[in-house]
């Protein structure tokens, strides 16, 4: 359960932002998609290293 503490006279969007930062946090909505649908583990794995991939290539085209 995620729990927001707030102050008194503090606005309500403002406690929402906090909530809905804290809940993103959690990574709940992300594990919910991940559970929809089943991914093979060679699937998963390839999304991955193709995500490595990309990191690696703008971190070199962010040094020169």
């Amino acid at each position: 359960m995620i729990i927001v503490p707030v102050k008194e006279g503090e606005n309500i969007e403002r406690a929402l932002k906090k909530f809905k930062r804290k809940f993103e946090r959690t990574g709940t909505v992300k594990r919910l998609r991940a559970l929809q649908a089943f991914e093979k583990p060679s699937v998963t794995n390839r999304k991955k290293m193709m995500k490595a991939v990309y990191v690696q290539h703008l971190r070199q085209a962010e040094e020169q």
